[in-house]
Formats: structure tokens, C-alpha cells, sequence
């Protein structure tokens, strides 16, 4: 048995009827890593003791009533897990090896008794959209190891993409659960913003940030969801909303479906072949009784330059709180508290969390604040008016999810213009904080997998998970699987 010959819902009727055990699907979980992560370099830190110990009474105590019971699981590495390091993969949290409380959404998965089995490799204080910025290793994508498997969450789409974990969970402040799904060809939801709560994800920029699942299947991620969305109360951003039942929402029925398509999303700098997956996509929609038309979303062109503005700031507040003294790396090198902190930061932070940090200090800076982050807020405003006058006549709106398939390792981490450049697909759904989907829809003539992005209306991960699942169901992309390691 592998875990890539089956879905969540099949695994757990295959528990429950006892055909196999929870150890099996945790032993396996790290048979493969070993097999494999030498090559993906998808975790940072493994936690096989206490999983094969959970496994264990798992067994011996078997909850019929769990919704996601004995399913092994990775957790991207900026979000808090009791007793067990997260490093936010910089060497400023290098030390950070017992935090002392669950983030909620860990909360969440362990009271429906999934086994968590590490934490996931990441770029550094969810900072890039490669990998590469991590401070331990690159991540590479598993599908071609010369390339990168997209970011921030590159190693919570590589490990499931890799078969390692069965799902994991990532964080998408501008894509980065997104666009790493599309690079590694699995499918990755960013839920509305206020749908799963913040509290103990590390932030980066807490406008935007929200946590999500990446997952095979569009079935197994609306059942993750299902468990992981909700208000909070230690989180004051979360809407206390009821949580649908999103699997229910799959009935691959999409007759009379109204789809958007923004002429920008298929313009100049869109290679030709993801052009044309979406296209054929597109066709595949209206053979399923679903309408199309273009549409046109205006002040797409200014979302790069407003996210970084508005991200960047928020960055800059954030991570003031980093300075050697109450937890992280202190620097041993310092002759007095001043000096303690500019070196702690200098030598814990890397280079591209550095520049977002002097980005944001500078448009928060007086003389600059109104030139450069109020009128960046502004333009997030149109963004969002953007999409609510879309959203008036249409159900969907579809385009792709990346410009380009992945690119090579280093091809991009000197010119971290180009590199944010692409990320101008995914960077309007944060602005607006509308719900965004991911899943394989083809594949590049090198054979890397090209990613649909599905936007919805806010709250309406329903319908997204819908559209998404009937051309799933319709077509076969989510049955491939990379070659690595031998046989899958």
C-alpha cells in the first residue's frame, strides 16, 4: 500500500473497518520521507516519536467520529506546535525548540486526531516565492529537483506532491500556498481572509496572512478545511460565521455556472503553454454546461507594487519584536543592549528579510507614510471594488494560477524584481481577501505541472471547491505523480 493510491476518505474507511492501522499510515509516512526527502529537502524538523506513540493509542482507542482519524500530516514551520521547534526556517528562531501552545488550527487537527509528523520547510518568515530564501535548505520540486517548488510554502506542496504526508498546511499572505501548488501540481486552497484564525501563525503581514490546506484531491482539502476553519476567539480577525459542510458542495454538477476570465491574467508575460492549458480548461467548463466570458480587472496592473508596499510594512512592525531578548538567537558579539540589537537582527535575519524589512520601515517613515502606504491601501480599495462589481454578475472567476511553470534553482534569487513580478496572479485575491484555488489543470513541454486558479466570492469557498472538483472529476491531472524515488 501507498499513500498515494488513495484519498483521506478512503484511508480513514480502511481504518475504520480495520484493514490497516494508524502505525501503518505513520510508518509509511516516514519510509518515504527517508526514501525521498534527501532528494526534496521538503522538513526541517521530524517528530517520529511522539507520532508512532499518538499512532499507537490511536489504535487501542479508535475515535469513529473523528473527521480526519490517524492521518499523517505535515505543518508548515511558521505555525506554532507545542513542545516541538519552530524556526520559521531562520536561524533567528534557530533555538526556538519548546513553544508552549498550539496554534489554533493545530488545535483543530488534534482534536480530530490527525498526526502530525513535522514541520515543513519554508523561505524564511514566509518571505519569496521559491524556497530558496529559507536559511536551512532549499526545498526542490519533486516533480524536476533542478527546479524550485514555488513559496512560501514550498515545502508543505513539495511534501504532499512527494507522497510524504497526506496533507499538509501552509499560509498565503500573496500566493503562497497557491502558487507552490501549482509548481508541484496538488491542489491548495487560501481561504477568505477571517475564515481560519490567525492565532499562533508567526505573522508576516497580518492583513493578509491566512492559513490553508494543500492537499491531492479537491476533496481531501474541503475535508481539511472543513476542520481547520472557524472564529476564534484569540483571534479577533477570525468572522464568526457558520462553517459549511464543503464536501457536500461536490456534486460535480456546474450547469449554468457563470465564469469571469480577466483579459490581464492571459496577457503579455503569460507563457503560451499556461495560456493554453487555461484555455483548454476553459473548454472543459462548457462542456460541463458552465459559461465564460472576458472580463477586465483594471487596477490588476498596480497590485505587485501595493502588496509589497502593504506587506513589507506590515513585515516591518511585525517583526520588530525580533531583537535578541525575549526568545530567538541572541548575538554574542555585542558590547552593549544597542549593539545587542542591531547584531542579533544583522546575524539572525537573511538578506531577503532584511530588504522587506528597510521597504516597509521606509513607506512607514514620515515624509513617505502617505506617498507610499496610505495611497498603496488605497489602491487595494479599487483592487477589491474590483472584484465585488465582477463578482455582481459572475459565480467564478478562472485564470491561471502562475504566469510561468517553475523555474530552475537560482535562476531568479538575484533579481527579486522578476521574481516578485510573479506573483502579480495571486497577489490581488490576498488585497481583496477573497477565497483562491489552486489545481493541476496540464503540463509544460518539460513535463513540469501547470496550476487553474479559481477565485470566489468572500465566504463562498463552497462554490470554489465545486468548480473545482467537477473539472477535476472531468479530467486526470491530479493521478499523475512525479517519479521520485523509484516507484509510486
Amino acid at each position: 500500500m501507498s499513500l498515494f493510491d488513495h484519498t483521506i476518505k478512503e484511508l480513514e474507511a480502511m481504518l475504520h473497518n480495520k484493514e490497516i492501522t494508524v502505525q501503518d499510515l505513520v510508518e509509511e509516512s516516514y519510509q518515504r520521507i527517508e526514501e525521498v526527502d534527501g532528494q526534496v529537502h521538503a522538513f526541517l524538523t521530524l517528530d517520529k516519536e511522539n507520532a508512532l506513540a499518538k499512532a499507537k493509542v490511536l489504535d487501542e482507542h479508535p475515535d469513529a467520529t473523528a473527521k480526519l482519524f490517524g492521518i499523517p500530516s505535515g505543518i508548515k514551520d511558521n505555525i506554532m506546535t507545542k513542545g516541538l521547534r519552530t524556526t520559521c526556517a531562520s536561524q533567528f528562531l534557530d533555538n526556538f525548540n519548546d513553544p508552549l501552545y498550539d496554534a489554533t488550527v493545530v488545535e483543530k487537527l488534534n482534536n480530530e486526531q490527525t498526526i502530525a509528523v513535522g514541520k515543513l520547510n519554508m523561505d524564511e518568515f514566509a518571505m519569496g516565492s521559491s524556497n530558496e530564501n529559507s536559511s536551512y535548505d532549499a526545498t526542490r520540486n519533486p516533480w524536476n529537483t533542478d527546479y524550485v517548488p514555488g513559496g512560501s510554502s514550498g515545502g508543505s506542496a513539495a511534501a504532499v506532491a512527494a507522497g510524504e504526508v497526506l496533507f499538509s498546511l501552509g499560509s498565503d499572505t500573496g500566493g503562497s500556498i497557491r502558487q507552490p501548488a501549482a509548481f508541484c501540481g496538488v491542489v491548495g486552497m487560501k481561504p477568505t481572509y477571517g475564515r481560519v484564525s490567525r492565532f499562533g501563525l508567526v505573522a508576516f503581514a497580518s492583513s493578509l496572512d491566512q492559513v490553508g490546506p494543500i492537499t491531492r484531491t479537491v476533496e481531501d482539502n474541503a475535508r481539511v478545511l472543513e476542520v481547520i476553519a472557524g472564529a476564534d476567539k484569540m483571534d479577533s480577525t477570525s468572522v464568526d460565521l457558520d462553517v459549511p459542510a464543503y464536501t457536500e458542495a461536490l456534486t460535480g454538477d456546474v450547469k449554468g455556472l457563470k465564469i469571469a476570465v480577466p483579459k490581464e491574467y492571459l496577457a503579455e508575460g503569460v507563457a503560451p503553454e499556461v495560456r493554453e492549458s487555461v484555455l483548454e480548461a476553459l473548454k472543459v467548463y462548457e462542456s460541463l454546461g458552465a459559461t465564460w466570458e472576458e472580463v477586465s480587472i483594471p487596477h490588476s496592473k498596480y497590485a505587485v507594487a501595493a502588496y509589497y508596499l502593504i506587506s513589507s510594512s506590515e513585515a516591518s512592525a511585525n517583526l520588530a519584536r525580533f531583537d535578541g531578548v525575549r526568545y530567538g538567537v541572541r548575538s554574542e558579539n555585542a558590547d552593549n543592549m544597542i549593539d545587542m540589537f542591531k547584531k542579533s537582527r544583522s546575524e539572525g535575519f537573511g538578506p531577503e528579510v532584511k530588504r522587506r524589512i528597510m521597504l516597509g520601515t521606509f513607506a512607514l517613515s514620515s515624509g513617505y507614510y502617505d506617498a507610499y502606504y496610505k495611497k498603496a491601501q488605497q489602491v487595494r480599495t479599487l483592487i477589491k471594488n474590483d472584484f465585488d462589481k465582477i463578482f455582481e454578475e459572475y459565480d467564478v472567476i478562472i485564470g491561471p494560477t502562475s504566469p510561468t511553470t517553475a523555474f530552475k534553482v537560482g535562476e531568479k534569487i538575484d533579481d527579486p524584481l522578476t521574481m516578485y513580478a510573479d506573483d502579480i496572479l495571486t497577489v490581488p485575491v490576498n488585497l481583496a481577501g477573497v477565497p483562491g484555488i489552486s489545481i493541476p489543470c496540464g503540463f509544460s513541454p518539460e513535463g513540469l505541472p501547470i496550476g487553474l486558479q479559481i477565485i470566489g466570492k468572500h465566504f463562498d469557498e463552497s462554490t470554489v471547491y465545486r468548480t473545482a472538483h467537477a473539472f477535476e472529476q472531468a479530467t486526470d491531472y491530479h493521478t499523475k505523480r512525479p517519479q521520485l524515488g523509484g516507484a509510486n
